[in-house]
This record gives structure tokens, C-alpha cells and sequence, in this order.
């Protein structure tokens, strides 16, 4: 597909219909290049490539948002002092969400910590044996997929530690904040859960369930409009194919244009 057709194609970006939005961003080049883009939840679309990260990646999206006449009435995005800010100065009606994969990410980080900081004060040898490379069986929430060896060993590890136990099963637990039916049954796990971190006399889970209630409003938010960030995944999988396929990203413009062609094209090798 040539640049020129794409530059028509994308010339003007109709949003005036678009009521749910997400934003996110990824690396182009490892430590390098950012790219953000806001993605209309409804339809999967991208709307909106802005270079960098931060505020400064959406300035040229909130007039072209104003101009449309869009009447946003929600917004999910991770937890960045840098989009709750803006989010709250450009759309402030707007219910904001805190998308769950990266509240749930923060979980994830906090019992690969607890991992970590167990394998190092462990004194026995062969218990550590036990605990090293256990990384991926800890945050893998989809157990069936295990084999019998790899249930037995996580069984092992998260016994063998009290820890790392409480850390494994407060990061399975955190999932079932977005599976109640209600505002009310969701907020009564999150308090809960938050409970259980702040009592759990593991420093880094301590800090994680402070970290956690500073963010309950927008967590809860889910269920004032039960979106999240499922469509924005969607769509980083794609991204990481066509990246895969760029040869180095020749030509920003025209990778930029080829993720706003991603919800109607199948992603082909890339001609910079």
C-alpha cells in the first residue's frame, strides 16, 4: 500500500461520533522513540499518533477533538500523572478509567520483586533452585495451560515462602475487582484487597496496596461504563508485528499512517 494513498485516506479522521477513547503508548525504538495513540473503543479504530509520550504527545489531538464536537464520555488510559492530567484539563466530564492490564501489571511487578528479594535472602540452596526461573509460572494466570511438572513446582515455591505466597495471591485475587456484577460487590473486593496488602507486613506489598488505594477511584470507574484498554492490547499486538516487519522505521510518517490503517488492513511487510 503506497503513501499517498494512505495520506488521502487519512487526511481527515472523522471523530465527531466517537464516545470512548483509550491511550496508550509504546516504544518504537527500545529507550529511543514513543509514539501515543488514542484508539476509539468502540470501533478499534486509532484517531489519533501522537509523537512522544506525556502531555506533549496529545497536544494536536485536544483541538482536533474540540473542533469535531465529540461529546467523550469516557476515557481509559494507565495511571501517569501526565494523562490524569491532561484528561482532567481537556475532559473533565468525562469518566476516566484506569485500565485494568496496567493496575494488574502493577501487581505483577511487585510479586516479581517479592520474587527477587526471596531468591536473595534465601540461604538454602536447593530452595533456591526452587524459586529460580519461576518467573513466568507466578504471573501466568492461565493455569491450565501448565503441565503437571510446572503445577508441581509452582505449588513448591509459593509453599515453601510465606511472601511470596501472600504476593501470588494477592496478584490472582486483584483480577476479580473487574468480575462482579456491580459497582458495590467490585468496591467491597478492592477494599478488601487493599486490606490484605497493607497487612500483609511484606514491605513491597504494603507499598503496592498504598499505591492501589490512591488509584480506587479510577479503578471503580469501570463500572460506571465497563470499558478498559482490551481493544488498545488488541491493537499493540498488531503493532508489534508491523514493527517487526519495518526494517528500522525508515519512515516515521509512514509507519504512523499504517497504524491508523490497522483496524481494516492485514498487517504486510512493510515498505519504508
Amino acid at each position: 500500500m503506497k503513501e499517498p494513498y494512505l495520506n488521502h485516506k487519512f487526511s481527515h479522521i472523522d471523530i465527531k461520533d466517537v464516545k470512548h477513547i483509550g491511550i496508550d503508548e509504546f516504544a518504537l525504538r527500545k529507550g529511543h522513540v514513543y509514539l501515543t495513540i488514542v484508539v476509539d473503543m468502540l470501533s478499534g479504530a486509532i484517531i489519533h499518533v501522537g509523537d512522544g509520550k506525556g502531555i506533549d504527545s496529545l497536544k494536536k489531538f485536544w483541538p482536533k477533538l474540540k473542533r469535531s464536537g465529540a461529546k467523550i464520555e469516557s476515557v481509559s488510559s494507565d495511571m501517569s500523572a501526565a494523562f490524569i492530567s491532561a484528561i482532567k484539563k481537556n475532559l473533565p466530564d468525562a469518566i476516566h478509567v484506569f485500565d485494568h492490564f496496567h493496575v494488574q501489571k502493577l501487581a505483577g511487578e511487585a510479586l516479581d520483586k517479592v520474587r527477587r528479594e526471596v531468591y536473595n535472602q534465601e540461604k538454602d540452596l536447593e530452595k533456591r533452585k526452587v524459586i529460580k526461573g519461576t518467573r513466568w509460572l507466578l504471573l501466568r494466570h492461565d493455569k491450565d495451560i501448565f503441565t503437571e511438572d510446572e503445577k508441581k513446582r509452582l505449588d513448591n515455591v509459593i509453599k515453601m515462602n510465606e511472601p511470596l505466597s501472600k504476593a501470588y495471591i494477592l496478584n490472582e485475587y486483584l483480577q476479580e475487582v473487574w468480575k462482579q456484577d456491580s459497582y458495590k460487590e467490585g468496591e467491597a473486593v478492592l477494599d478488601d484487597w487493599i486490606k490484605q496488602a497493607r497487612e500483609s507486613k511484606v514491605p513491597t506489598l504494603e507499598k503496592l496496596g498504598n499505591s492501589i488505594a490512591a488509584y480506587r477511584t479510577g479503578i471503580l470507574a469501570y463500572y460506571k461504563c465497563r470499558t478498559s484498554n482490551a481493544k488498545v492490547e488488541g491493537i499493540n499486538n498488531k503493532i508489534k508485528v508491523l514493527k517487526r516487519n519495518a526494517y528500522g522505521y525508515r519512515d516515521i510518517d509512514y509507519f504512523k499512517l499504517r497504524l491508523f490503517n490497522l483496524h481494516n488492513d492485514k498487517i504486510t511487510r512493510f515498505v519504508g
